[in-house]
């Protein structure tokens, strides 16, 4: 059940922006962001059975398949339950995408990232958009709309179910309004339909505004499941990519993220045995974060006031790993000069977690069994038994059940270890955690280095959603950090800061303005820039690089008919750049 105030609380950063207001009369639909803008935000990836609006999936779904939903819960449910289950669903879209535009494009006007929502709503599919006005002061709390609604998919399907009634029926819609205008206005702000096609009437008109401006809201805060004190928004601050305390990024080092239904899965399974004892072996690629589950683990388990102890098997050479894991006495062999404890010893009373596992000698896993099932240790060349208590959580990359066959791996050994396995899913299997990995890394680096990017250029985040990352997680992070370090200070990371030597992903395609997919290899913005602007020969080996770029700024401005933001796009730069660099070319 979708609570309204939490959305935008927890899922939206309302802008923060002195005397932030605006009005339909004052539009300028060239702004940023425009059409094109967001059009090449959608972006297709059919080989992997996805599709993204920036950094959000998306699907596409037929009307028809909606429909019989819709009256599904109608029947099932009734009308009223129906309804407020579509309006929520609708709310937290609209939410979504208010976060997109608020994240994007923080520093365009404020009546155009309102205007963004309009051409959003169409762009899925969902009503074309007519503004006949609108007007807000956020300073004042004052938000007022009138708007016209031209071809809503809900209206046709409800007039095919059940003919023309008493009501309006675009609830997804009124819900998408209600939540991306009150995510950015920081209040709720309620839309209602006063007329709709499913009534009789030729077009739908809707009306919004805020809540006390309405007076009586009891009715709309029902489909929305929030009381009249909820519906308040407290307004946050927008901070992407803020540098985080260093307080705040030492305790994230060890946070476990993601969202995606594999990444959920493993964590469900993590917390469940987390309430246990029982021995659990971590499987999945090189990469995918084994020791960031052992040690949360570890965090979530009754063992959590003890210490967390880690030891990758596969850096340790065969002879030392018998000192390694219980300890040596002194004199017990050449250069044993004092005697010291071992891992299991280190780890007693709390977690042993032994990564690349495999990586054990038969004897080595002979004598690691012996510890495990007898609970006590001898140092090497010592003479006494220390009774340990430790939990072991043991990690690897191959499958150790063939390694059983192969002779390679103990079989006693195997079942002793894999009591609860648990296996953590490559990063290509769960991309919709990307996004969210991308954000952490960044601001992590941010911090590190001082930097302040703006975040990813659109071919950067489309390359990061549909690469295979052969290196999971390790690699991802390996990736940002370079292009933090890689990118201009203040400008957008793109493509060439992430990508050396790697094979970028083959296929994904982008929508045009006009509606048509095409392959990013086809798409405007990956164009050669001279034939763009009307220069398809190169220019003479003697014309300075400084030359081509003054060129270029004075026909992108003679394109754009003076309009510095218009052609600032053209050439991928931020209005801000190209006014600075067309003062330094024209002295």
């Amino acid at each position: 059940m979708v609570d309204p105030r939490r959305i935008s609380l927890d899922a939206l950063q309302a802008i923060e922006t002195p005397h932030y207001r605006g009005a339909s009369d004052a539009l300028d639909w060239e702004n940023s962001p425009t059409l094109r803008d967001l059009t090449e935000c959608l972006f297709f990836s059919p080989g992997d059975g996805r599709i993204w609006l920036n950094d959000q999936r998306m699907v596409l779904l037929h009307c028809e398949a909606l429909g019989a939903l819709r009256r599904e819960l109608i029947d099932s449910l009734g009308l009223q339950r129906a309804r407020g289950l579509l309006t929520r669903a609708g709310y937290l879209s609209g939410a979504r995408d208010a976060r997109l535009v608020q994240q994007r494009w923080a520093d365009a006007e404020p009546a155009s990232i309102f205007a963004a929502g309009i051409r959003l709503h169409g762009l899925e599919g969902m009503v074309k958009v007519e503004p006949l006005h609108f007007e807000f002061d956020v300073d004042r709390g004052h938000y007022d709309g009138e708007f016209l609604w031209h071809h809503a998919h809900e209206d046709d399907e409800h007039i095919a179910a059940y003919g023309i009634g008493n009501d309006p029926a675009c609830w997804m819609e009124l819900g998408y309004a209600t939540g991306y205008v009150s995510g950015l206005f920081g209040r709720l702000v309620v839309f209602r339909e006063v007329e709709c096609r499913a009534m009789g009437h030729q077009v739908c008109r809707v009306l919004g505004k805020t809540a006390e401006l309405w007076g009586d809201v009891d009715e709309d805060l029902r489909y929305l499941n929030a009381s009249a004190e909820e519906s308040e928004h407290s307004r946050m601050e927008r901070a992407p990519y803020q540098p985080l305390p260093p307080s705040a990024g030492e305790a994230d080092e060890g946070r476990m993220i993601g969202a995606s239904a594999a990444f959920n899965a493993a964590f469900q399974s993590l917390q469940r045995v987390s309430r246990t004892p029982a021995t659990v072996l971590f499987g999945g690629e090189s990469g995918v974060g084994k020791e960031l589950f052992a040690s949360n683990l570890h965090r979530m388990s009754e063992r959590r006031d003890g210490p967390f102890v880690a030891l990758n098997c596969a850096a340790i050479a065969e002879s030392l790993i018998e000192a390694e894991l219980f300890g040596v006495e002194r004199g017990a062999y050449t250069g044993a000069s004092h005697s010291r404890p071992g891992r299991f010893e280190r780890a007693q009373g709390g977690t042993l977690f032994l990564d690349e596992v495999a990586c054990l000698s038969l004897p080595g896993q002979g004598k690691l069994l012996r510890a495990l099932q007898e609970r006590e240790i001898e140092r090497v060349g010592g003479t006494s038994v220390i009774n340990v208590d430790v939990r072991v959580i043991a990690a690897t990359n191959v499958d150790l059940r063939a390694a059983v066959r192969r002779g390679e791996f103990r079989e006693d050994l195997y079942y002793r270890l894999n009591v609860y396995p648990i296996l953590i899913p490559p990063l290509r299997e769960r991309r919709d955690d990307i996004p969210l990995l991308v954000d952490f890394f960044m601001r992590r680096y941010c911090e590190r280095y001082g930097r302040t990017p703006v975040g990813l250029t659109m071919r950067g985040l489309k390359a990061l959603l549909n690469y295979s990352f052969p290196g999971n997680i390790r690699e991802l992070q390996n990736l940002i950090e370079r292009g933090v370090i890689a990118s201009n200070e203040g400008a957008p990371i793109d493509l060439y800061h992430l990508f050396r030597d790697e094979e970028l992903p083959a296929e994904f395609y982008s929508l045009l303005q006009q509606g048509r997919l095409v392959q990013h290899q086809e798409h405007p913005g990956e164009v050669d820039l001279l034939t763009r602007l009307g220069c398809p020969d190169l220019p003479d080996a003697s014309l300075s690089l400084e030359a081509v770029e003054n060129q270029l700024l004075e026909q992108a401005l003679q394109r754009s008919a003076g309009n510095l933001a218009a052609a600032a796009r053209m050439l991928g730069l931020s209005r801000a750049q190209f006014a600075y660099r067309l003062k330094r070319a024209r002295g």
